[in-house]
């Protein structure tokens, strides 16, 4: 438990750590932490879902164990595995030894290689675990994490069972690249964070890029919410709306035009045929 005793106070603690979180990721932050579940926050790349579990870390001032998926991704990676070449060393200093000896040997902490589940587990103090890209993993990995949000205990044969001294606070974030599992969403508070309004946008703006002008803040967040609204491949981010302030002002500019907009979109968009598209409307208009 964090202390939070309302969303209010949860959203003044993430702000004072660098996080505009609108009322409903406010009131999802309250609940995580009155009701004990995870947080699973879904939403398109780049709009704030891994900075969300950072702020949370810094608001509670707890460490951040992060946990990266990505296709591939199996228990030894995610939990734990044994430190193979190690024990190679040890076997054959221990030539002569029966298996009964060695094995009483070799499979210690000594030669344990904790990864990020487990050291989440296993932390002497309270953690938030950030589960990022949780979209990327196969179903079989999927269950493996099932088993950890359940009980936040690991079993490991050679050891004995490991129980969390302290429950973590869970974050997982997925871009929805595939469907997540019936089993995985029950055991979440489900939060949708899409691309912000234009007001929202604008005060971010302003929080993340100190010298920007009220006024031009307000032109960076409505045109890049008027490309956003385009048929492009890949939307601009809010990261790279921060981006393109930053690239504005570095250039001295100070006032916002489809001149100066079409000169620097390679700032927001990732693909020729976005800046081609973005840029045709921006002249046109």
């Amino acid at each position: 438990m964090t202390g939070w005793d309302t969303a209010a106070a949860s959203a003044e603690s993430l702000q004072a750590a660098g996080y505009l979180a609108d009322e409903r990721i406010a009131q999802v932050v309250f609940l995580s932490d009155q009701l004990g579940k995870p947080i699973l926050a879904e939403g398109p790349a780049g709009v704030g879902k891994t900075s969300l579990a950072l702020a949370i870390a810094a608001a509670t001032g707890r460490r951040l164990v992060r946990l990266q998926c990505y296709e591939g991704l199996d228990e030894a990676k995610a939990l734990y595995e044994w430190n193979y070449h190690k024990q190679l060393l040890r076997l054959q200093s221990d030539e002569g030894k029966s298996w009964y000896e060695i094995e009483g040997d070799i499979f210690t902490e000594e030669f344990l290689l904790e990864r990020p589940l487990l050291e989440a587990i296993r932390s002497e103090d309270p953690v938030v675990l950030l589960i990022d890209e949780v979209d990327r993993v196969e179903m079989e990995t999927e269950a493996l994490l099932l088993e950890v949000l359940d009980a936040f205990q690991v079993t490991i044969p050679e050891l004995g069972t490991v129980i969390a001294k302290h429950r973590p606070v869970v974050v997982l974030t997925s871009n929805n690249t595939r469907e997540l599992s019936e089993a995985l969403k029950r055991r979440c508070l489900f939060l949708h964070i899409d691309y912000p309004t234009v007001d929202r946008e604008r005060r971010i703006l302003l929080q993340q890029v100190p010298d920007l002008p009220d006024a031009m803040a307000d032109k960076i967040a409505r045109t890049v919410r008027s490309i956003r609204q385009l048929a492009v491949r890949k939307a601009p981010s809010v990261s790279e709306s921060l981006d393109w302030a930053r690239t504005l002002l570095a250039l001295g500019v100070e006032d916002v035009d489809a001149k100066i907009t079409v000169g620097t979109l390679e700032v927001l968009l990732k693909y020729q045929s976005d800046i081609e598209k973005a840029a045709r409307e921006l002249l046109e208009s």
